[in-house]
């Protein structure tokens, strides 16, 4: 732990002109009177490290030194490409590999260049969640992302339809989708047998794993780490053919075509036709304005009559209802007369108080 700490403090002052002991302290999350003893043993151990003195003193290196401990290795090369991505990077258990990796970068960097990442920082950030949700990191996240990245199999319960099953898994790629993580996995094809026919590629929601555990040797120690299977053992050979984004673009698409199982028919009125991408599937709602624009186009009025796919009656009311007059519903007959029924308790409580009462009683 303080090995580490005094390579972290020499990666940083390093990368800067000077520190003061506060900032270092902030930085390494220690005291600055840990701060001085360390700062003593580099010293002691030849590193030539400049004590500033007074107000605007710090500590700097001297001489133009520069470590030889800026070489990356694979795992902290790998994080760097999803440092724009700090929440996915905790949830994966990967924080820390990525912050060195960051530093050992900016420590390598010509003066100039050093301060490249925090002007990155400020210009651009990625929020994932979906907002009024707040972001639950699944358990075994960080079990089955050390996988993804070591290329080992996993042995897997998941539920299914309210079953656990269990499956052989070659863990491919994870995907963060509006805060749900999801593996793109192929199923470890079995030797023999009509199971073979259920080898492939999957998606599964990471939240539903009951279980995961990594492949290792029979020889390899639990919890051993990566590297400790040179031979291969309960690793995969990785597919040189399989391209994550395209996967799941591919099988997004086929997911969001297959919740959309039903059709109504709808007139719309221009504002309404403004208005449907932002209270249906959005690419649905435009197919349809697209379809229905180019063949017979808006009345006389401007209204536009569109087929609209969703993904069953009792969805697209609650979902069409946001349209209030700009939408009409036709057809299936019973969701317009869900419609109907709804702007009648709709017009019985916005009628002027003495039509909400009714006539008074005849006088004797």
């Amino acid at each position: 732990m303080r090995a580490a700490r005094l390579i972290k403090m020499v990666l940083l002052l390093q990368s800067r002109p000077s520190m003061t002991a506060g900032e270092l302290a902030r930085e390494l999350e220690v005291s600055e009177r840990t701060v001085a003893r360390d700062v003593l043993s580099l010293s002691e151990a030849g590193v030539p490290v400049y004590a500033d003195r007074g107000r605007s003193g710090g500590y700097r290196l001297i001489g133009g030194y520069r470590t030889r401990l800026t070489g990356m290795g694979r795992s902290e090369a790998e994080a760097l490409f999803l440092s724009g991505v700090p929440s996915a990077l905790r949830e994966m258990g990967l924080a820390d590999v990525a912050s060195a990796a960051r530093l050992k970068v900016s420590a390598a960097l010509l003066p100039e260049l050093r301060d490249a990442a925090s002007g990155a920082a400020q210009r651009f950030h990625l929020d994932a969640p979906r907002w009024y949700h707040d972001p639950e990191t699944p358990a075994l996240l960080p079990v089955i992302a050390d996988a993804v990245w070591d290329d080992r199999r996993l042995t897997a319960r998941y539920l299914r339809a309210g079953h656990e099953v269990s499956r052989e898994l070659e863990p491919y790629g994870l995907v963060l989708k509006a805060g749900v993580w999801y593996l793109a996995a192929r199923v470890a094809e079995p030797p023999e047998g009509p199971a073979a026919a259920t080898a492939g590629f999957r998606v599964y929601r990471v939240d539903r794993f009951t279980a995961a555990e990594p492949h290792r040797p029979p020889d390899a120690p639990w919890g051993g780490g990566p590297g400790g299977d040179a031979a291969g053992g309960g690793r995969f050979v990785r597919d040189p053919e399989f391209d994550l984004p395209a996967f799941w673009a591919e099988r997004a698409e086929q997911f969001r075509r297959s919740l959309l199982r039903a059709e109504v028919v709808l007139r719309l009125s221009p504002r309404g036709v403004l208005q449907l991408p932002y209270v249906t599937e959005p690419a649905a709602a435009r197919e349809a304005v697209e379809r229905a624009t180019a063949g017979v186009g808006p009345d006389a009025r401007g209204w536009l009559t569109v087929t609209l796919a969703v993904e069953s009656e009792e969805v697209a009311y609650a979902q069409l209802l946001a349209l209030g007059p700009e939408a009409e519903a036709l057809a299936p007959a019973g969701l317009r007369e869900r419609f109907a029924a709804a702007a009648r308790r709709a017009a019985a409580l916005y009628a002027p108080a003495e039509e909400a009462a009714g006539p008074d009683p005849p006088r004797r």
